[in-house]
């Protein structure tokens, strides 16, 4: 399905944003997805996503449009000491439009703007990417020319931005609630299969030996104690065989 009007690939992107319930889910692919959409809809000469946890930044993400992700990974990574991305995630607040030269000139995160004017980026701006309460980190735009301030016109470009990080903060809070999700039903299932296990070891033992189920598992986990094993394991080795006559 082609979406040719912008609000169409607003539209689709912001889905695709939040369309994050699969098992095939990706970080970095995700992030470079999302940072393409950012600059299809912005016009922007690159983007990046960097999520943050614990104060350090844990993943990246930048747009490959026009062969310049590492371009845009390279003004992510210079913002370890400072920076719209670390500004807006610290504020949790957008960054509005900045001029590159300006804050150079200012001394205003002098790494993060070296790297930019070696890019020749000359303005910049960011907004969180969060949900509710939690911050996952922040998205920045790197544009080819500083917006009319004084216009409302890169407003709209903020308010773009903004709910394609909210979708992103949408996305990621429910991929992390998915993913503990399939966590805790495997470790169920991994505990109701052990126990089935267990109960199979407990009925060879006892029909083998010709005693009590109870008398049985006192065997067997007396086995396991004195092996520093687990109990499960001691179970396996009953029901392939191999300790029927020798705990």
């Amino acid at each position: 399905m082609h979406h040719t009007t912008r609000e169409g690939r607003f539209a689709a992107a912001l889905m695709e944003a939040a369309d994050t319930l699969t098992e095939t889910f990706d970080t970095g692919d995700y992030l470079r997805r999302l940072a393409d959409r950012c600059v299809e809809l912005l016009a922007a000469w690159a983007a990046g996503i960097v999520l943050i946890d614990g104060g350090e930044a844990v993943a990246l993400g930048g747009s490959t449009s026009g062969g310049r992700e590492e371009a845009a990974l390279e003004l992510l990574a210079a913002q370890r000491n400072g920076g719209p991305c670390l500004e807006s995630y610290g504020s949790g607040q957008p960054v509005p439009p900045v001029s590159i030269g300006e804050a150079h000139a200012a001394a205003r995160w002098p790494e993060f703007t070296e790297q930019a004017l070696r890019h020749g980026v000359v303005a910049t701006f960011a907004v969180p990417v969060r949900r509710r309460d939690t911050l996952f980190g922040a998205l920045n735009v790197f544009v080819p020319k500083l917006p009319d301030c004084a216009s409302d016109s890169w407003r709209s470009e903020l308010v773009v931005a903004q709910a394609l990080a909210d979708a992103a903060g949408l996305g990621l809070e429910n991929n992390r609630a998915y993913a503990r999700s399939r966590s805790l039903a495997g470790q169920l299932q991994e505990a109701l299969s052990s126990r089935v296990r267990i109960e199979q070891a407990k009925g060879m033992l006892a029909e083998r030996w010709q005693v009590g189920t109870d008398e049985a598992f006192v065997a067997l986990r007396g086995h396991a104690r004195r092996r520093r094993m687990p109990l499960d394991r001691v179970a396996r080795a009953v029901i392939e065989g191999g300790l029927v006559d020798r705990l």
